[in-house]
């Protein structure tokens, strides 16, 4: 990452070189430095996770739900539309979709629809994007947007720690370091370990596991609740693997980066499920 001291001091660089006529100050190099280093440590599953679950799923549609999708797109990927309920927080117009990225209740326990958050979850979330687009009577512009967040949301399904303990916000409040920089449990299962591996989502997408027939109709048995369940049982064994203030590299990687792998395969294969049984 780049230090904000090496950014000012090339800043300064070229001002002295250029002779630049605009006076550049302290303050603005500061700002400037800050944003950079606020966009490079931004956790962006991140935007290499999403879409390598997209890619993936794009590789299990079938003919007639790959055709209906493009249509829906305008023939964009469902790689290219991943990231978008992310990319829509900055709008406080979608503030009411901000919990809808995760599910918080009690481990080894059933889900109860009447202590979810009055806000609504990723449970309900996935449940009223799949309404939406099964029902002929929903308007193409619904449709559009339903099926940009169904995209993502499947995503955050299989990444652990969004259905993690609600006391430290998925593993948010878990203090950590990667590779001696600062971040956290949650960070670290979204994008370190997928950043550090250093592929883009098609490489990775492309060197998934080889599975046969029957072992993808094995990951695409059972529906939302059984796949909630399998993420969380996933997370308890995530929280066991470290501890407060732990520095973790590339042993924790070796361990656990074919796990992060599994889940956005499977992320993926559900994903393309989910959308031939809406489409055909």
């Amino acid at each position: 990452m780049i230090k904000s001291n090496y950014i000012l001091r090339y800043l300064y660089t070229l001002a002295k070189i250029f002779e630049m006529k605009t006076k550049i100050t302290l303050a603005t190099l500061i700002l400037f430095s800050m944003s950079l280093s606020l966009f490079a440590n931004k956790p962006n599953w991140g935007a290499t996770g999403h879409r390598t679950v997209g890619e993936i799923a794009d590789n299990h549609l079938s003919r007639k739900a790959k055709k209906a999708i493009d249509k829906l797109l305008d023939c964009h990927s469902l790689a290219f539309y991943s990231n978008f309920a992310d990319e829509i927080k900055s709008d406080k117009a979608f503030d009411n979709y901000y919990t809808w990225h995760y599910v918080n209740f009690e481990f080894d326990t059933n889900y109860d629809p009447a202590k979810a958050d009055k806000k609504g979850d990723l449970i309900q979330g996935l449940q009223t994007c799949i309404k939406i687009l099964k029902d002929p009577l929903s308007s193409n512009e619904d449709k559009v947007f339903y099926l940009k967040m169904l995209i993502h949301f499947m995503g955050d399904l299989h990444q652990p720690l969004h259905v993690g303990r609600g006391e430290d916000k998925g593993g948010n409040d878990i203090k950590l370091k990667w590779f001696r920089e600062s971040s956290n449990l949650h960070r670290v299962w979204d994008s370190d370990m997928i950043d550090s591996y250093k592929m883009s989502y098609y490489e990775m997408a492309d060197n998934t596991d080889k599975l046969s027939k029957a072992q993808v109709q094995s990951i695409q048995k059972g529906g939302l609740l059984d796949w909630v369940y399998e993420s969380q049982a996933l997370a308890k064994t995530v929280y066991a693997s470290v501890k407060n203030d732990d520095n973790l590299s590339y042993r924790y990687s070796y361990d656990y980066l074919a796990t992060v792998r599994q889940q956005l395969q499977k992320g993926g294969i559900r994903l393309a499920k989910v959308l031939n049984d809406i489409f055909g």
